[in-house]
């Protein structure tokens, strides 16, 4: 098989990968070739739904708030070069009762790094926001750099720029196997090989399969989406109804307004097991499931009807401490990114901005805000430490 040549390959055309062919067909000189297993944005991607929450206000801590920041400048200027409405900075309402601990850290971060932000208090929210039943004792934090993405616009555009800067794009192409060399590393698809000087593995939950290093690290989680008809749409437009997370006991809605004009999104998942390859997924709710789901929700907002007009199932790669992996392996010439846990469209930019440099030779100083946890060798050491994968909801 006669080897085409390439100063940089990406496996994976979604989230991150996407991301990493914008920042890398930007770069004078470079030759880019991305291969993606399916078509350009399809419906088999962690990214896919129609939307993703985009908050500032992490309950994860301070850990991401510099990606966060830098990703909201990178999102609006993929809006800039691309044209299209990305990202809709409409807020994102977090409500839960006052001392909830995932709700106190995440108030904990925006005073820290002085984000713009607004605290309710139970009557404020009944006030403001009445499309959400507000239970006494309930407070709210109103994140005012958040609100929703588009993440399938987001792929497109980044792939369409990619292409129009020289970027060469082949889709429904499968990696067979890749192999590192002393010249380079080989990448062999069911449409040829390719000989790159380094190459960028983005391939989200297929990333055992290419990857077998990681198979002690990740596991795959299940993430369902449901929209629900309310009787007042207009209530829950972007403009009346920011993005949220909802915590009640122990139910964990999260959500974004309306885009389509007469239905908004509102999840939870259900206690779905984790698994190890994609093959082994569910592909929709169970009738009891979506029962549930539905019952819950019109306990938690008002004037809506219970059964969802739309569902479905995806899937993320997780790692145990949720941290992303973000590696370069000892060659320098195979870069990893994976493991997003679930939150990690919000900062995909930054992920792909940081895999960019990581695959051109940029020094790890010179790359601002990468992290060395996100390193496997990092990862691997705290895998030891704490014990296997336990699992845990979204």
């Amino acid at each position: 098989m006669d080897l085409q040549r390439s100063n940089v390959v990406v496996i994976g055309a979604g989230t991150v990968g996407s991301m990493a062919l914008w920042q890398l067909s930007k770069r004078p000189g470079l030759t880019v070739v991305g291969i993606e297993q399916y078509g350009r944005v399809h419906s088999h991607a962690s990214y896919a739904g129609e939307s993703r929450v985009f908050r500032t206000a992490v309950h994860e801590g301070g850990t991401y708030v510099r990606m966060i920041q830098r990703s909201r400048d990178l999102w609006r200027e993929l809006e800039r070069e691309s044209g299209r409405d990305i990202y809709a900075e409409v807020g994102c309402l977090s409500i839960a009762p006052e001392g909830f601990p995932d709700f106190e850290t995440a108030l904990g971060t925006v005073r820290e790094f002085d984000l713009p932000h607004r605290t309710l208090s139970t009557e404020e929210l009944r006030a403001e926001f009445p499309q959400h039943r507000i239970h006494d004792g309930d407070v709210g934090l109103l994140d005012a750099h958040g609100g929703g993405l588009r993440p399938e616009v987001a792929v497109m555009s980044a792939l369409d720029l990619a292409e129009a800067n020289g970027a060469e794009l082949h889709f429904n192409t499968a990696v067979i196997d890749i192999e590192e060399r002393a010249n380079g590393v080989v990448v062999r698809t069911t449409q040829g090989a390719w000989l790159a000087d380094s190459v960028v593995i983005a391939s989200g939950s297929w990333s055992t399969r290419l990857s077998p290093e990681l198979n002690d690290l990740l596991r795959l989680q299940v993430l369902g989406l449901t929209w629900f008809m309310p009787k007042r749409p207009d209530l829950f437009a972007p403009e009346q109804f920011p993005a949220f997370l909802r915590d009640a006991g122990s139910v964990h809605f999260f959500g974004a307004p309306s885009f389509d004009g007469y239905a908004f999104k509102a999840c939870t998942n259900p206690e779905w097991p984790v698994y190890r390859d994609v093959a082994e997924v569910p592909t929709a709710h169970t009738r009891e499931e979506l029962i549930r789901i539905g019952q819950r929700a019109a306990e938690l907002f008002e004037g809506i009807n219970p059964e969802p007009v739309r569902e479905s199932v995806h899937h993320c790669a997780y790692t145990p401490d949720r941290l992303p992996v973000v590696d370069r392996s000892a060659s320098g010439r195979v870069v990893t990114v994976a493991g997003l846990s679930g939150h990690g469209f919000k900062f995909s930019p930054q992920l792909g901005e940081w895999a960019a440099g990581l695959a051109a030779g940029d020094d790890l100083d010179a790359i601002s805000g990468w992290d060395p946890r996100f390193a496997l060798p990092a990862h691997l050491e705290r895998l030891a430490v704490s014990g296997p994968y336990t699992g845990g909801g979204h």
